[in-house]
C-alpha cells in the first residue's frame, strides 16, 4: 500500500517510525509546512510518550509543502493524516475525494456533524475511513478486552480509567480549543472510545472538573450511566505545563478478579477472587505498528477493521463533547 503521510510532528513521527515495521507498507510522499522536517530532521519533536524525535531518510518519496499537493498525487493510495484536529475533518473530506483511503488520527473531528460527513463521503467514495485509536491496538488494553469478553472473569462490576499529562509545550496550538478541543477532548477522547468499545454506549454522562486553559489546567471526571451494568469513571487531564509526567491506568473489578493497569508502575496484573495475582500475558506487538497494520489490510480488503470502525469513532465524539460539556 503506497501511503503518504501529512504532518510531520509527534504523530507523524511516530506512525513514520511505526510504519518501517508494517509489511506492505511504502512510503511514497510526505507533507510539511516545515522544511526543516521535510528533510528528515525530526531531532525536535516531543510528545507524551517516550518516542523522540530522530533523523529519517525518506528516500524518493515525493515531499509536499501542502496536504493538498499530496492528495492530488496519483501515487498516493493512501493518506496518513496527522495534523492539527480542527483539520482532520476537512482534509479527511478532500482525500476521500481524491481516491484515497484515509487513516485520521483521535479526535476524528470536533463536532458530531463533521464526522457524519466524512463517514458518508467515504461511503460514496468507496474507500477506507479509520480513526487511529490506538488504545484499541494497545497490548494491555488488548489483553484486558479480550479476558472481559471471554466471560472467564464473569460480568463487570465497577471500572475506572485515568489518563493524565501536563499540558504540551510542543504543540501551541493544542492550547486553542477551538483547534484541539481543549486538553480533556484531545486526550480522555482515548478512554471514552475504549469503553464504548467494551461496554458500548451509556444512557447518559455525568461529569464535574476544571477548564483553565491559560493556566494549563483542564481535566474532567465523567460518570458514564449504564442501567444495570458496570459503575464507569473516566477521569484525567492537564496538569499545568511541561513538567507533569503523562500516565495512563484502569482497574476493571469484575466478579472473578480485577484487572489493574499503570503505564508508569505494572504491567497488567489480574488480581483474582482467589486471593493470587498474576501478571496477564499481552501481544508482545507495539500499539501503533497494530493499529498501522490494521489500517493497510482495510485498505487491501476495501472493509475497515471490525473492531475499529468509524461509526464507532463518532460516537466517541459524540460521549466526550457530552462529558466535556456537562462539566
Amino acid at each position: 500500500m503506497k501511503i503518504g503521510v501529512v504532518g510531520l510532528g509527534f504523530m507523524g513521527s511516530t506512525h513514520l517510525q511505526a510504519y518501517q515495521q508494517v509489511e506492505g507498507a511504502e512510503i511514497v510522499a510526505v507533507s510539511s509546512s516545515d522544511e526543516k522536517k521535510l528533510s528528515g530532521d525530526l531531532s525536535s519533536i516531543s510528545g507524551n510518550l517516550d518516542r523522540g524525535g530522530q533523523r529519517m531518510d525518506f528516500g524518493a518519496a515525493a515531499r509536499y509543502r501542502t496536504a493538498e499537493e499530496l492528495f492530488a498525487d496519483p501515487n498516493v493510495e493512501a493518506v496518513d493524516l496527522c495534523t492539527p484536529s480542527s483539520l482532520h475533518a476537512s482534509q479527511a473530506l478532500a482525500a476521500l475525494a481524491a481516491g484515497k483511503h484515509v487513516l485520521v488520527e483521535k479526535p476524528m473531528a470536533l463536532s458530531a456533524a463533521e464526522c457524519d460527513q466524512m463517514i458518508a463521503a467515504a461511503d460514496k467514495a468507496g474507500k477506507v475511513l479509520m480513526v487511529a485509536q490506538v488504545l484499541r491496538f494497545w497490548p494491555d488494553y488488548v489483553a484486558a478486552r479480550d479476558l472481559i469478553r471471554s466471560g472467564r472473569l464473569g460480568p463487570v462490576k465497577q471500572a475506572f480509567f485515568y489518563r493524565k499529562c501536563a499540558a504540551p509545550v510542543w504543540s501551541k496550538w493544542m492550547h486553542d480549543r477551538e483547534r484541539s478541543g481543549g486538553g480533556v477532548f484531545d486526550l480522555l477522547i482515548h478512554d471514552f472510545d475504549y469503553c464504548q468499545h467494551l461496554f458500548g454506549k451509556p444512557e447518559s454522562i455525568d461529569a464535574q472538573g476544571v477548564e483553565e486553559m491559560p493556566q494549563g489546567i483542564d481535566t474532567l471526571e465523567a460518570r458514564l450511566v449504564y442501567p444495570g451494568g458496570p459503575q464507569v469513571t473516566i477521569a484525567g487531564g492537564w496538569r499545568h505545563p511541561q513538567a507533569y509526567p503523562f500516565s495512563m491506568e484502569f482497574t476493571i473489578v469484575c466478579e472473578g478478579g480485577t484487572l489493574d493497569f499503570h503505564s508508569g508502575l505494572r504491567r497488567l496484573t489480574l488480581y483474582g477472587a482467589d486471593g493470587k495475582a498474576e501478571e496477564v500475558a499481552v501481544p508482545d506487538k507495539d500499539g501503533f505498528v497494530a493499529e498501522l497494520e490494521a489500517f493497510v489490510q482495510a485498505c487491501e480488503t476495501g472493509e475497515p477493521p471490525s473492531d475499529c470502525r468509524p461509526q464507532d469513532s463518532a460516537e466517541a465524539i459524540r460521549m466526550t463533547i457530552e462529558a466535556r460539556d456537562a462539566r
